[in-house]
């Protein structure tokens, strides 16, 4: 009787080991396929990421060369065009509660130029010189001034903030801006590419000697992580 129940004890031992062992190494398994996949889908995470901003580059440029070659096409003397866009950081706002001014981290800055900054292949605003360092100045701020053409008609203006939408003053009354107008760069002022879409118009306000036009921004900014600045217009 005792040697069977040691045999007995014996063979539920083995197979309570066998089964033990089998479960450890099917978890073990497991495990290892669920890290493995993490960081599988942590690559591909990365990976679009990568490609999501240099999608965003290619929008941007995409817009300039589109604009660009309806010109070319009207003028065969056109000069190569080749604008070039670099990938900066926002560093932190200058002032808090001031969410128009950021500081950008922009190496090859240079203190005597104003940049055009783009943000999904919109306008954004201006970087300029503060203190020697590179201040980015998002659209709606009242500082942030640019060249616009509007509509089919390509009406000039100057494109400012005010702290809400952007402002384009003085429009000659004989000229027609109507709301609904899209409002892009126009690549006249150095600072911009042309073509780089800024915004609609929404309101058309009559002045006695000029008209003015409040365009609400295609970029709604939050002070983005990164942005693209306008190192060559064209």
């Amino acid at each position: 009787m005792s040697f069977y129940f040691s045999d007995y004890a014996r063979r539920f031992f083995v197979d309570s080991t066998s089964s033990s062992i089998g479960f450890y190494q099917n978890f073990t398994g497991f495990l290892k396929d669920k890290i493995t996949e993490h960081f599988r889908q942590a690559e591909e995470i990365r990976a679009l990421r990568a490609q999501n901003l240099e999608l965003e580059r290619s929008a941007a440029l995409l817009s300039a060369f589109a604009y660009e070659l309806n010109n070319i096409l009207s003028d065969k003397n056109s000069t190569i065009y080749a604008p070039e866009v670099k990938l900066v950081s926002a560093l932190s706002y200058v002032n808090m509660g001031d969410y128009n001014k950021v500081w950008l981290d922009f190496k090859e800055f240079n203190e005597d130029k104003i940049y055009g900054l783009i943000y999904k292949g919109r306008s954004a605003g201006i970087v300029v010189n503060k203190d020697r360092k590179p201040l980015g100045l998002l659209q709606t701020d009242p500082e942030s001034m640019f060249s616009v053409f509007i509509g089919e008609n390509k009406i000039s203006g100057i494109a400012k903030g005010n702290n809400k939408n952007i402002v384009i003053k003085y429009i000659s009354q004989w000229l027609n801006p109507k709301v609904g107008d899209e409002v892009y760069t126009s690549g006249l002022d150095g600072i911009f590419f042309g073509g780089i879409p800024v915004g609609k118009i929404v309101e058309i306000k009559e002045q006695d000697l000029y008209k003015s036009a409040i365009v609400e921004p295609d970029n709604k900014i939050e002070v983005p992580s990164y942005l693209y600045v306008v190192t060559k217009e064209n």
